[in-house]
């Protein structure tokens, strides 16, 4: 976000805190639509879901303002680690819906609006809800990737205003959190592995909540409110073929060639980067499981294929100690083991398989190498 779209922002969010805490309200017109926006995903890391937002439309009273729920600070103090720990303030501005609507065009990024069939009077507390909102920092939320975020806090402003649980998941419950994720990686290999290792048990309980914007795109067209639907159909406002740039790294294919590369040059310098880079990465696991109060980190048995005690081995190579390798890689081939038997029915199986071929491949030979000969007596 360049400069002056982040001075505009600012701009509208003290525009409309100020009109609420001096007015109190706004009154809107009758004519007024209220909306939500579902706008595309992109191919940067935080825009690969999509995002979605509140549209407030008066053209009486001159207002057409959106209100997002996915801003946050760079410049917050600390901001990797809080990030990280699950602490990281997100927060409400409102744009000027002109501004919105450029950016996503810049973006190339597509934007769908579904108009709320809601009467004059709950239009009207949805906007004093919003602006109430931003001008007491209720907008301000920690963030969690499934359980708060910006599509989470408009279902939940909206079922407040309506007074009852309107909106509800009714599609794609039957399936796994990991799997609705799946199709949003398409074209981005590594983000989709990076998400499929270091996620633990949370993200495999079935998807029964509403956490990313198409979802509650597609929420929206079955849900009724006073015997009528909620929302209207969907409206295309910018559509845009979703274009990824070409990537010579970010593939499958240099993934495979370098574990076959890891497997078959069979040189120990080899065999002890790679175990160093799983034993950290595992290392690292345990960090953030304990560390991080994101919920989707926590209880990670991928940390079976990403063994920490990996490290013990490298101890073992430099003091020479062949029984201390050779125990220590059977206990490893034994966590492959029952890894693979507890993921063999979840989605992301067939991407660590070739992790787990290779990771038993090195440990099988290390075994091999380093198991105590038995003389033979004549």
């Amino acid at each position: 976000m360049n400069i002056s779209s982040l001075k505009k922002i600012v701009f509208f969010t003290l525009l409309f805190s100020s009109l609420y805490s001096f007015s109190q309200s706004i009154e809107l017109s009758k004519n007024t639509q209220v909306s939500v926006l579902t706008c595309g995903t992109g191919n940067e890391s935080y825009s690969l879901f999509g995002h979605t937002a509140i549209r407030v439309r008066d053209t009486v009273n001159a207002i057409d303002v959106v209100y997002n729920y996915g801003a946050f600070d760079f410049n917050t103090p600390n901001f990797v680690m809080k990030f990280i720990k699950g602490d990281l303030q997100y927060f409400a501005v409102a744009h000027s819906y002109p501004d919105f609507i450029n950016q996503y065009q810049y973006e190339k990024r597509s934007v769908y609006e579904q108009e709320l069939n809601i009467p004059f009077t709950l239009k009207q507390k949805l906007f004093d809800n919003l602006n109430t909102s931003l001008a007491s920092g209720e907008s301000h939320y920690t963030y969690k990737f499934i359980d708060k975020n910006c599509t989470s806090m408009v279902v939940d402003i909206i079922n407040k205003t309506v007074g009852i649980t309107a909106i509800v998941k009714n599609a794609d419950t039957d399936i796994t959190y990991r799997t609705i994720l799946y199709p949003y990686f398409d074209n981005h290999f590594y983000e989709k592995l990076g998400t499929s290792i270091i996620f633990g048990k949370k993200v495999d309980g079935l998807g029964t909540r509403i956490f990313l914007p198409f979802e509650l795109q597609k929420s929206l067209k079955k849900v009724s409110f006073q015997n009528h639907p909620l929302a209207q159909e969907n409206k295309t406002i910018l559509e845009f073929e979703n274009e990824v740039p070409f990537s010579w790294w970010n593939n499958p294919y240099t993934y495979i060639v370098f574990l076959c590369f890891v497997i078959f040059m069979k040189k120990k310098s080899i065999y002890l980067f790679y175990l160093t880079v799983m034993a950290v990465t595992g290392i690292f696991f345990v960090f953030v499981g304990f560390y991080s109060s994101h919920l989707e980190l926590g209880y990670n048995y991928n940390i079976l294929l990403f063994n920490p005690t990996l490290l013990g081995l490298l101890y073992f190579y430099w003091t020479k100690n062949k029984k201390g390798i050779y125990n220590l890689a059977l206990f490893n081939i034994l966590s492959l083991g029952i890894y693979f038997f507890f993921i063999i029915n979840k989605a992301h199986l067939i991407l660590v398989l070739p992790l787990i071929i290779t990771s038993g491949i090195i440990l099988v030979r290390l075994a091999i190498q380093n198991k105590k000969r038995i003389p033979i007596i004549i």
